[in-house]
């Protein structure tokens, strides 16, 4: 049986159980907010760790500390940025009042952690406080968005990581089918040529500059308010606690954190967060879109355009014998769609900022966290279960050229518009290229026709004038 321990804070007694590092005030939020059944984010919790950790440091260098007590905690936060008390970390992460209950779960499990250290019980908190010595010169409403930024932080890290290998994919991709022709499309009907190399560079062109977008971004999160306690104007800190508390902490992080020029400012607003999470929304849009053209791409097998295979990972029909569904592809819409939907909940949160503080941060954090780690989740299996196993039908991407009368476009210059029209009117009617058709009617020659529609000539600025020039010359 469960054996259990009873703490007391101001508004009475809880019964906590014994084995657990956290106290009453963790225990009391397991009752008030049982919403989203997880717990806190392990970035997060992280970043609390660090941040704990620094303020300890730059107290205890203050003499504000006592040292053994300043070295336990210090030691006891290093656990919870190693991960070594994951479990004890059970808060909703959408929860009321800024984010009290992470900060005291936090601070709860340190102060139990660092008695512990020092020879002491669980609960007993005459030893370590979490109030008086763990949260010594801190108040949620700086530790909490300082925490936020950093793991947003971490978590941009991994993204840009596996952005860049997602890069890397699709331009391998565009040098290997650099030399298929195919037909590009615009409105969904024929348009003029394309390689299929091409394709593949553009989506690279724009992966690369969603996840810089985002970076950039996330660089704006660097600004923290630790140190301006409960409303910005740092009561109950040392003037010295917040120069020492951010290089502490940029120290212990390894990102160049600086502290908010403005701390007023600083604690109320959160358009930095909102900038982020619209930097992720706008990367998801562009994500989206390519998964839209992948599934558009290798549409059929037999009635679609079918100018790519993407690689089967699992049957798609449970009725319909054989059938493959583009289901990595489909897995990046909805991931698409949900941070989406993360980025409006973001910007709503962001709003509703009221007077000296934002309490929606929790749902911001939750959102944003989420938005970042399906993203890094779903753009590593794209790029290992659908973009490097992808190959192209060569055969079906010429006959679609072939059979188009879209190459006709790249006459105009030469033949005149009119006559453009009048030879693709006759090949579409009759089913003939346009090359024959041009041929009958002798209105160039084989050599002049062969250079304006050489692949490179149709997708590339600036080939034929000089070639046709030759040619010409060569003639007279």
């Amino acid at each position: 049986m469960t054996k259990y321990r009873v703490e007391r804070d101001f508004l009475g007694e809880m019964q906590v159980p014994a084995e657990r590092y956290y106290g009453c005030q963790t225990a009391r939020a397991l009752v008030n907010f049982p919403i989203t059944g997880l717990k806190l984010d392990e970035d997060f919790v992280k970043a609390m760790g660090m941040v704990k950790y620094a303020a300890a440091e730059a107290n205890m260098a203050l003499g504000l500390l006592p040292e053994k007590i300043g070295k336990a905690i210090m030691e006891a936060s290093l656990a919870v940025v190693n991960g070594e008390l994951s479990d004890e970390f059970p808060v909703d992460p959408i929860q009321g009042g800024a984010g009290t209950s992470a900060n005291m779960n936090v601070n709860e499990v340190i102060a139990n952690k660092a008695a512990e250290i020092l020879g002491g019980n669980k609960g007993d908190y005459k030893l370590v406080s979490p109030n008086t010595h763990v949260n010594m010169a801190q108040s949620t409403n700086d530790v909490i968005p300082t925490s936020i930024r950093l793991a947003a932080l971490m978590k941009s890290q991994k993204l840009a990581k596996v952005s860049e290998d997602l890069v890397k994919a699709l331009r391998d991709k565009e040098k290997e089918f650099d030399g298929i022709l195919k037909m590009g499309r615009t409105h969904l009907q024929d348009a003029v040529p394309i390689r299929l190399g091409q394709e593949f560079g553009a989506w690279a062109q724009a992966v690369e500059r969603g996840y810089r977008r985002m970076v950039n971004a996330a660089n704006t999160l660097l600004t923290v308010n630790l140190g301006a306690t409960a409303i910005g104007t740092a009561l109950n800190a040392d003037p010295e606690y917040l120069k020492m508390a951010v290089k502490n902490l940029a120290k212990i992080s390894k990102f160049n954190f600086t502290l908010a020029e403005n701390l007023i400012d600083a604690t109320q607003f959160t358009d930095a967060l909102a900038e982020v999470s619209d930097s992720l929304k706008t990367y998801a849009l562009t994500l989206s879109k390519i998964a839209n053209d992948l599934r558009l791409l290798a549409s059929g097998p037999k009635c679609g355009l079918k100018e790519i295979n993407l690689p089967e990972v699992q049957p798609g029909s449970s009725i319909m014998p054989s059938k493959v569904n583009p289901v990595m592809a489909e897995v990046v819409n909805q991931v698409a769609f949900q941070v989406i939907g993360n980025n409006l909940t973001v910007s709503l949160a962001v709003e509703a900022g009221q007077l000296e503080l934002n309490v929606m941060e929790p749902v911001m954090a939750y959102n944003l966290f989420q938005s970042f780690d399906i993203l890094s989740n779903v753009l590593k299996v794209f790029r290992e279960r659908c973009i490097e196993g992808i190959t192209a039908n060569v055969d079906n991407c010429r006959a679609m050229v072939d059979r188009s009368v879209g190459v006709v476009t790249a006459l105009n210059p030469h033949i005149g518009y009119e006559n453009a029209c009048s030879i693709a009117k006759e090949a579409f009617k009759t089913g003939r290229s346009v090359r024959d058709v041009c041929l009958e009617r002798g209105i160039l020659s084989e050599e002049h026709i062969n250079i304006i529609l050489d692949p490179k000539e149709m997708t590339e600025p600036g080939i034929a004038g000089k070639e046709l020039l030759k040619v010409k010359e060569k003639i007279s």
